[in-house]
């Protein structure tokens, strides 16, 4: 017999329940009809009991989760209620799942921190009924990230403040060598092989050998090992690679030397810690790439605006 949806099965079993309280209701099973009902809805609630419990349902209060389900079931053409347990639902992947993955997110371990629940659900109602909100969309969008950025960059730094300074060191003392050029962004590179071909724009395909390591020498990722370059997009990489990509003529080795603020920031990638200088070599193999299995990105990242160049200066 082909299985019936789950909540189609108790709204047809819930036409012929009397109900003893939030229990087990009794049934009338006056013919076969009504039989084959109350089978199905025993058979359709196989497993149902762990699945909740997987959920996070609190099993020792079943009598308040079969009182849901009656409402649930009892919905039919109500709008308004409908309305009403969508709204419950949503609310509660708000409070229990939404909150908490920001707060991981945004704060990491340390348990002392935590977003307030109903500023949360307050720019949440704004949005959804897209009025009374102190922000447009783009606004929320823009703040949240400048904020979360911020907020990250403070607490990390408590943790991680002498390595940022470290790597702000070393990028101040590398700049004063006479190969280094420095651009208006801070990125820093150093020309190992000229090319002499197309240079990318930042929409172009690029197809890239590199190696990738910490100003203490760490290698973290490269491709130079097995010669197997990489296809990706050049506005779809951190801030420094993008910059980079767009003065490099197709053939060029180039080593760049990128800060923490055109790279990761204060987000920790594992082997690379908050404020990491990135040093990469980058050899440019192609610089409009056609259309092939994209490789792994080296430093994804949102796009943003492209940086203006500049004229690189010593």
């Amino acid at each position: 017999m082909k299985k019936l949806n789950f909540v189609a099965a108790m709204a047809i079993a819930a036409a012929t329940l009397t109900s003893c309280g939030n229990g087990a209701p009794s049934a009338s099973l006056k013919n076969d009809v009504d039989s084959m009902t109350y089978a199905i809805g025993m058979a359709q609630s196989q497993g149902l009991v762990p699945y909740i419990a997987q959920m996070g349902i609190d099993t020792t209060k079943m009598d308040m989760f079969i009182k849901g389900v009656k409402e649930g079931a009892a919905v039919g053409d109500d709008k308004a209620k409908e309305a009403y347990l969508m709204g419950l639902t949503i609310g509660k992947q708000v409070g229990s799942q939404m909150a908490p993955a920001l707060e991981r997110q945004i704060f990491g371990n340390d348990s002392t921190q935590s977003l307030n629940i109903k500023t949360l659900l307050a720019g949440f109602i704004a949005g959804t009924l897209n009025k009374g909100g102190q922000f447009t969309m783009e606004q929320a969008r823009t703040v949240a990230e400048e904020k979360m950025n911020s907020v990250k960059a403070r607490l990390a730094e408590k943790e991680f403040g002498a390595w940022k300074k470290k790597n702000e060191d070393w990028l101040a003392a590398n700049a004063k060598k006479d190969s280094i050029k420095t651009l208006p962004s801070g990125l820093q590179y150093k020309i190992i092989k000229a090319g002499n071909g197309p240079i990318p724009k930042d929409t172009s395909r690029v197809k890239v050998n590199y190696e990738g390591k910490t100003i203490e020498g760490e290698v973290f990722e490269t491709t130079f090992t097995k010669n197997d370059p990489v296809t990706l997009r050049a506005n779809q990489v951190v801030k420094g690679w993008t910059e980079a990509l767009q003065l490099m003529p197709e053939g060029s080795i180039w080593e760049l030397y990128i800060p923490q603020d055109l790279a990761y920031g204060a987000n920790d990638k594992g082997k690379i810690k908050p404020f990491s200088t990135l040093i990469f070599k980058v050899e440019l193999v192609e610089a409009n790439a056609k259309l092939q299995k994209l490789g792994a990105r080296p430093m994804p990242s949102k796009p943003g605006p492209k940086p203006a160049p500049g004229k690189p200066r010593k």
